[in-house]
């Protein structure tokens, strides 16, 4: 039922003329006894889902503010063990969907089949996991696929248009499109073929397609979400949750959605 619930959300998102909007934050940032609350002050600010990420000391693709906020959590002893256990605390009073973003390396310490079945157990609707190749995906994808969890691939603005193709074709929940050369952060500006990268890759798949990495602004969340269907924000939520700046978050949500001529 967990993807179930990502795929009706987006899909009624879109279905109403809007654009979907994915924030990412650090589970452990400010301690998981808050995460209950501060996903609900993200639904309420518009969030159509919430990319929840694990922390993990060695993350290849997070840039300063999402390693700083990973140190923080892990300073708070949060785990996918402490995770888990605190999502399915609250599991019955959520409707936002989670996707989890956590690297191979707990995945594999946890346990493959016990990280997929804690998963459907703790509601969770979807993963990403960027540093697991497409080629050695089968053990992970499969197992998440016996327990109704999406495995959503991840799409690099430097890959050759075949594998574009393949990564499209298999994607589940939505397509990943990452929509920088490089780690995550935010950005003044985006590469000038970003737009045609992101349309080419809608025709590529029949699911949603995101952008993610380097948006900052409201501006730049609808210059992006005007070629697909929507963006992901990390870096610039995490700081401004980090900072208690929740009106600029509410702003900044509500503004991806805003027509392209209101100021950023």
């Amino acid at each position: 039922m967990s993807k179930q619930i990502l795929d009706k959300a987006f899909a009624d998102k879109l279905a109403a003329g809007e654009k979907i909007f994915v924030p990412y934050i650090m589970a452990g940032d400010g301690g998981l006894e808050i995460l209950e609350e501060r996903l609900a002050f993200l639904q309420e600010a518009g969030a159509t889902a919430v990319e929840l990420g694990v922390p993990f000391s060695d993350p290849v693709a997070d840039g300063p503010t999402i390693q700083a906020a990973g140190q923080r959590a892990l300073a708070n002893g949060t785990s996918l063990t402490t995770l888990f256990e605190t999502l399915r605390e609250f599991k019955e009073r959520r409707t936002l969907p989670i996707i989890l973003m956590t690297y191979l390396n707990p995945i594999y310490t946890y346990g493959v089949e016990a990280f997929a079945k804690s998963c459907e157990q703790a509601g969770v609707s979807g993963v990403i996991i960027p540093d697991l190749p497409m080629e050695e995906e089968s053990l992970v994808a499969d197992l998440l696929q016996q327990h109704a969890v999406a495995f959503i691939r991840l799409a690099a603005l430097t890959s050759p248009e075949k594998r574009l193709r393949e990564i499209a074709a298999h994607t589940e929940g939505f397509l990943y499109a990452v929509s920088v050369k490089g780690t995550t952060g935010t950005r003044s500006t985006h590469e000038k073929e970003v737009n045609t990268y992101l349309q080419q890759l809608k025709e590529f798949t029949s699911v949603p397609v995101l952008a993610g990495f380097g948006v900052s602004n409201a501006k730049q969340a609808r210059e992006l979400g005007s070629a697909c269907d929507g963006v992901i924000v990390g870096s610039k939520i995490v700081d401004l949750l980090h900072q208690g700046k929740f009106d600029e978050i509410k702003e900044l949500i509500q503004g991806a959605n805003e027509k392209s001529n209101v100021p950023g």
